[in-house]
């Protein structure tokens, strides 16, 4: 009996367009694809300059934190933006194998189990690798030391010098870039300080989860208390948090994801705390202080005024550096001068529907914060708004620049990467619809929303229920869409199937369309004589 009901739900998927074509293909007439990560999405390896040994320090398991602390711990060289690991013979080093891929796949290669952990191009590789794509010929990764300023010129030399070998490595066909997070800003920089070089090779720049007028929430708390890469009981054996918050006290790149001063924010980010205040008469009291964004700052320079960190037995100073803010302020000044060139076109999507730290409290009414210095032992709070969990929607969809289009997508920060709807999406815009089973005209997701089963025996016989439900998301921009449902009332269909002795109804109802959305619900009932 389970057959028969099998057979209703793989009809039902069919006809949802659900089943993909199942092996992949070469597609020789796609357009080339960049995938450049965000903050902490490279694999990053130390090179002995001495010795020419080299070992991967960004992402590990077995002496993570040993290895994190000896080569990648680094101070900021203000004459030239650049932050320089403590260990003087040791060089940073993105690698380079399958084109650039293998350093933005899955962090740590070694896992066998839980490597999903650290995953994070993977997916869409494997996804744009069905659509007909080919690492080196029209699939390939861009790497780099996500330490350094998104405006470095090493960086930025290194990325003119990947597109042209993309260039040239897909036959001078020009080039879709697809970054995430941080690696948004990076080619934001990119496209403002080289518009020729970007004019010149690229076609389209997707962009996603950017955080284009920053992170508040994200950013103050990991000054203060740093960083977790994995969450969960994974973490426990990464990078511990606080070493994390060491590295990233001296990174460029984590002063340029403070939040915009000059953003109109709807919801105004704060830093907030409670404090005891001793009035004239003798009495306390204990109140909420609320900081803005740039007295922020101030708060910052007290609170880290005494940290230090120790290196081979010498305790080194390692307070809320001024140069490098000074520095990130002009990143950000730079960013707000960029423009599209007239040739290329670009696409945002950004996360919704998740709980999005954006003002961070400390301390409570029975714990007030006494001493600023101690906020970095406090677990902070958040007051949130809607996001991915770490960029809230109104800074990721606030690009400043001339979009084609601007999708929400409901899903986490570096989840996103995985999400089928993102999929459609991107295999829409990248022009990649060769796949005979796949129509972009009726191009939709399809998300499960519900799904119960139900058996038992009565009278020789034995009888399953099964409900299943599913929301259609529908691409609803211009006239191509037809509602099925157009009359507004919903849409009644049964199937049926049996065999000797056993016999399976279903009923599937298709609602109206409301908000972009299609309610689908399957009832069926089987009945069998038990056997």
């Amino acid at each position: 009996m389970a057959v028969l009901l099998d057979e209703i739900v793989q009809s039902l998927e069919l006809w949802l367009k659900l089943i993909r074509k199942p092996q992949p293909y070469v597609d020789p007439n796609l357009d080339p694809v960049l995938l450049v990560p965000g903050i902490a999405g490279s694999v990053l390896n130390a090179v002995d300059e001495e010795t020419g040994k080299e070992e991967r320090v960004w992402v590990r398991i077995l002496g993570a934190d040993y290895a994190f602390r000896t080569k990648l711990w680094s101070r900021f060289d203000p004459s030239t933006g650049k932050t320089e690991s403590l260990d003087p013979k040791t060089k940073i080093v993105v690698p380079e194998d399958r084109s650039g891929l293998y350093a933005i796949d899955a962090l740590d290669p070694d896992l066998v189990f839980g490597q999903e952990a650290v995953y994070y191009f993977h997916d869409m590789i494997v996804e744009l690798i069905k659509w007909g794509y080919q690492e080196g010929k029209t699939l390939f990764g861009f790497g780099y030391d996500f330490r350094q300023s998104n405006r470095l010129k090493e960086t930025l030399d290194r990325l003119a010098a990947r597109l042209e070998a993309v260039y040239t490595a897909s036959g001078g066909k020009k080039i879709n870039i697809i970054s995430h997070s941080m690696g948004g800003l990076l080619v934001k920089c990119f496209m403002c300080l080289h518009s020729d070089v970007f004019e010149k090779y690229v076609k389209n720049w997707i962009a996603i989860a950017a955080p284009f007028q920053g992170a508040p929430g994200y950013v103050t708390s990991t000054f203060l208390n740093g960083m977790s890469f994995v969450d969960g009981w994974e973490s426990n054996f990464f990078i511990s948090k606080w070493s994390f918050h060491q590295l990233l006290i001296e990174c460029p790149s984590i002063y340029e994801l403070m939040a915009c001063l000059d953003f109109q924010w709807e919801h105004k980010p704060l830093l907030e705390m409670w404090r005891e205040r001793l009035h004239g008469d003798g009495n306390s009291q204990i109140i909420l202080e609320s900081y803005p964004l740039a007295d922020s700052v101030d708060i910052f320079k007290e609170a880290l005024s005494s940290n230090t960190f120790n290196y081979n037995g010498e305790d080194i100073p390692l307070p809320y550096n001024t140069e490098i803010l000074k520095w990130a302020n002009e990143t950000r000044d730079i960013m707000s001068r960029a423009k599209v060139p007239p040739q290329v076109k670009f696409y945002n999507i950004y996360g919704v529907n998740l709980e999005t730290p954006h003002t961070v409290c400390y301390g409570d009414e029975q714990t007030p914060v006494t001493d600023l210095q101690q906020l970095r032992y406090f677990q902070p709070t958040y007051v949130c708004v809607d996001g991915d969990g770490t960029v809230p929607a109104e800074s990721a969809k606030a690009d400043g620049l001339r979009a084609e289009a601007r999708v929400g997508v409901p899903g986490e920060h570096r989840g996103i990467l995985c999400e089928h709807h993102v999929f459609r999406i991107l295999k829409h815009w990248l022009k990649a619809d060769h796949d005979p089973y796949y129509n972009p005209i009726n191009d939709y997701v399809v998300l499960p929303t519900a799904f119960e089963m139900e058996k038992h025996k009565e009278k020789g016989l034995e009888v399953t229920s099964l409900k299943e439900e599913w929301e259609i998301i529908a691409d609803d921009q211009g006239d191509n869409h037809k509602n099925i449902t157009a009359d507004g009332n919903p849409m009644v269909s049964s199937i049926s199937v049996s065999q000797e002795g056993a016999e399976a109804r279903a009923t599937v109802t298709v609602y109206p369309e409301n908000e972009g959305k299609q309610h689908v619900e399957l009832n069926a009932l089987s009945v069998s004589v038990d056997a």
